[in-house]
């Protein structure tokens, strides 16, 4: 059974969406078996991993409407090993339609159960917000993977994300753990990114991983192409960074089995 992982963070431009699109990418590299859920109205996901928006018939905004299932709606991307869960602008509009629904917070989770048996792994791209999207992928996910941009202010708000999630694994999903916290966007040249490095490290201790993801070009091009990394510019330092990612997932994901 896959383990869902949702990819969250409620400040916008740290690297969900591209950590979400090129760790799947290249889990799938490594033999891996996985399913992105793209659960944020902008779909970049979506548009990332080469899905043309125009031709879905269905999203995940219909699967959280029960007007469609999961397993009908899943696509097959250019990625090897990766399934999508796409989505549109239109899943702007569940987190109004879901707010007096039966079962609200569990509509993802209930979804996830018919089909995470096929996979590996289940990453949950994850809006930048705190609504009843992310409540769903923090009810459904067995885990949170929390990227951190190596700037000014890193930190400011994690206090309340942290705080959301002990209050769903209080409230609604008692399993919910940190699976890890990545450091993006890091650039060696300037002191600000090893000091802010330095103090995630501190701040979160052994939850961060060992694979820092650095400020690359290669790696901001490859959404406008349709591509992950790791085919985009498979030479790149973002696709070595996000290769790096996957065999320490694994890898954790091992020794987690064995402990």
């Amino acid at each position: 059974m896959a383990r869902i992982v949702a990819v969250v963070n409620q400040k916008g431009g740290v690297g969900k969406t591209t950590t979400t699109v090129n760790l799947a990418a290249c889990l799938g590299e490594l033999g891996q078996r996985v399913l992105v859920v793209d659960s944020d109205p902008q779909s970049n996901a979506t548009t990332g991993l080469g899905i043309d928006k125009r031709k879905l018939r269905a999203t995940l905004y219909e699967v959280l409407l029960d007007q469609a299932a999961a397993s009908e709606t899943r696509l097959t991307t250019a990625s090897n090993g990766v399934d999508i869960l796409p989505a549109t602008v239109e899943l702007t509009g569940a987190d109004l339609e879901l707010v007096d629904a039966p079962r609200r917070e569990y509509r993802l989770r209930d979804a996830l159960r018919t089909v995470r048996d096929e996979y590996d792994l289940v990453l949950i791209d994850c809006p930048p917000s705190l609504g009843l999207l992310t409540l769903n992928a923090l009810v459904a996910a067995d885990g949170v993977l929390i990227p951190i941009q190596c700037e000014f202010y890193a930190l400011e708000g994690y206090s309340q994300l942290l705080k959301t999630v002990l209050r769903v694994r209080a409230s609604f999903n008692h399993s919910l753990a940190i699976d890890g916290v990545l450091l993006t966007m890091y650039d060696g040249r300037t002191a600000n990114s090893a000091q802010v490095a330095s103090e995630v490290r501190r701040y979160f201790a052994h939850l961060v991983f060992d694979t820092v993801i650095a400020r690359n070009v290669r790696l901001a091009e490859a959404p406008s192409h349709g591509q992950a990394i790791s085919t985009y510019d498979s030479n790149s330092k973002g696709a070595l960074n996000y290769r790096q990612l996957a065999e320490e997932v694994v890898r954790r994901a091992g020794e987690e089995r064995v402990g």
